[in-house]
């Protein structure tokens, strides 16, 4: 006989009270979700934050009552006395510079309630609560770029040893720019199936099946992002949860 699952426990942490009591009700209607605390302030969610036992996900907005775009520095300060605690922040507008300050900030997901349903954001946190990430694929493919360009795409483990040979590290960073099997294979003057092969060797030595899990899991590398693998639902991903998930998941197989 299955056991009963836990409810998930949330924090939310939003500009006013009334959009904190709404989302905090419409949660706490599913058994699933279990809201623990609503603020408004930096300083409230920090004492929450320490105070509340078990916490698993806290929503913050990225702007609270402290001022606009607080929310940053308190998802800051949530990461640094709750590591364990995993964090979404609510956008507006989900402006590209902002998802990728959020994501550079460890946040797990963005979410925007203006343009998605409040199944979505349930989803949303069940997902994150699982340890995935979740954004609109768009908005993924911009955190991708911003990382590539500010890190090399080198593939390392916990203790900072490389897991692949220097060919393989130039496959990975030739796919994370974006390039096709035929395109890597003339710029390291290799023929197509070789390349494939690199491909299936290190699929098979980091556990990963596409191309979009090699991209995440590389940048997840060097810079401590947390990934999860893509899993299908209707017009989002798990991993990149959005309308347009097409974008980043053709030409998955190696």
């Amino acid at each position: 006989m299955a056991t009963e699952r836990s409810p998930i426990t949330v924090l939310i942490a939003s500009k006013t009270a009334m959009v904190g009591e709404l989302i905090s009700g419409a949660l706490n209607r599913h058994s699933h979700f279990r809201v623990l605390a609503s603020v408004t302030t930096a300083p409230e969610m920090l004492r929450a934050v320490r105070s509340v036992p078990l916490l698993d996900v806290c929503l913050i907005s990225a702007t609270l009552a402290d001022g606009p775009l607080s929310g940053f520095a308190a998802l800051r300060q949530v990461r640094e006395c709750a590591p364990d605690v995993k964090t979404i922040l609510l956008l507006d507008i989900p402006e590209p510079n902002l998802v990728f300050d959020a994501f550079r900030a460890g946040v797990k997901g963005v979410f925007c309630p203006s343009r998605s349903a409040f199944k979505a954001l349930c989803r949303c946190v069940d997902r994150v609560h699982a340890g995935q990430i979740w954004a609109e694929s768009n908005e993924l493919a911009y955190v991708l770029e911003m990382f590539a360009k500010i890190a090399p795409m080198r593939v390392v483990d916990a203790g900072g040893a490389r897991l692949l040979t220097k060919r393989e590290e130039d496959v990975v960073r030739l796919l994370g720019d974006g390039l096709q099997n035929r395109e890597i294979a003339q710029e390291l003057k290799l023929s197509e199936h070789t390349v494939k092969n690199y491909l299936f060797h290190i699929f098979d030595k980091l556990g990963v099946s596409s191309r979009v899990e090699l991209v995440l899991f590389a940048v997840s590398s060097s810079n401590r992002l947390p990934v999860a693998r893509v899993e299908s639902d209707e017009d989002r991903v798990a991993i990149c949860a959005g309308r347009d998930g097409r974008s980043l998941n053709g030409n998955d197989a190696a």
